[in-house]
């Protein structure tokens, strides 16, 4: 940053997200998802620095260089569901165009009808409707273009797919459709699914293991039965998002999250907790995948 200032965008990232399974990143905005996304396909700022690693299969693609992240892995390796699709569709070109591009490039689709049939299925894969596919994005609402990208990102079978706020500008029945045909494309077995949504309720339809961020660092991962049904979150901020619910208490959490580059030392979410004690003034550990100092016990095994 300006004057040497560096932000911690995101901290002591640790999960896997293993083929057949989807794994759901959730938490307010701000928190450094997208920027955990980014880092993986390597389209973080030039002025971002990485360390640590991420590994899909035998490569780290913290660092992988440019040839290899063009080449071998964006769409390949990784498909990407991008966060704001009208702005990673090609403005000039229309959507059939793109699609039957990304069908020739990824697939063995040949001839014009061919790899014109696999666009068109690509389409129907993502509820985007035929009769559009002949249209720019600019002609496109929010909810189209959303479906275009998420057409686009399915093409290649990917055997990891990132998608990032993939239910944005949908109806409840296009979310319920979309979070579906994500969930197919890794219920083969070879693939996984990082979908990173503000959705709780798409997260508790798709997701077998949820992922919780807050302040830039993952402060819970749970089984995601567990986390939506019994016992529920251990964290006192996973249990807040979960209350904040229209069909729960529908009790927001007070205040707001702290600015990634005016972190406190000890634990981040302590001003809105009310179970915030001096033992928070230090920065907890992450213990039984919950980095928390006073995270919720069930009730069967507190007795």
């Amino acid at each position: 940053m300006p004057g040497g200032r560096r932000i911690a965008a995101v901290t002591d990232a640790h999960f896997d997200v293993p083929p057949g399974e989807c794994l759901a990143l959730i938490g307010e905005s701000g928190c450094g998802k997208s920027v955990l996304a980014s880092a993986l396909l390597g389209l973080l700022p030039a002025n971002a620095q990485t360390a640590g690693q991420a590994r899909l299969g035998d490569l780290d693609l913290l660092t992988a260089d440019e040839r290899t992240l063009t080449r071998t892995v964006r769409g390949r390796l990784i498909g990407l569901i991008p966060q704001s699709p009208a702005a990673h569709l090609t403005p000039v070109r229309t959507v059939r165009s793109q699609l039957e591009e990304t069908v020739g490039a990824l697939t063995d689709a040949r001839g014009h009808a061919a790899v014109r049939a696999a666009a068109e299925s690509a389409a129907e894969r993502a509820a985007f409707p035929t009769d559009h596919l002949d249209r720019h994005p600019h002609q496109l609402s929010g909810g189209l273009a959303q479906r275009a990208a998420t057409a686009l990102a399915l093409v290649g079978g990917a055997p990891l797919l990132l998608a990032d706020e993939p239910t944005t500008g949908l109806d409840r029945d296009l979310v319920d459709h979309t979070v579906d045909e994500l969930r197919r494309h890794v219920d083969d077995g070879d693939r996984a699914l990082l979908m990173i949504t503000h959705d709780l309720a798409a997260a508790g339809r798709i997701a077998d293991r949820v992922a919780v961020m807050y302040a830039g660092r993952i402060v819970e991962l749970a089984d995601a039965e567990a986390f939506f049904g019994t016992p529920g979150p251990r964290h006192p901020y996973s249990r807040g998002l979960l209350q904040a619910l229209p069909e729960r208490a529908f009790v927001p959490i007070p205040g707001m999250p702290p600015e990634l580059g005016d972190l406190p030392d000890g634990c981040a979410f302590a001003p809105r907790c009310e179970q915030a004690s001096d033992a928070c003034a230090a920065l907890p550990p992450t213990a039984g995948h919950v980095a928390c100092h006073h995270p919720h016990v069930p009730e069967d095994l507190s007795a």
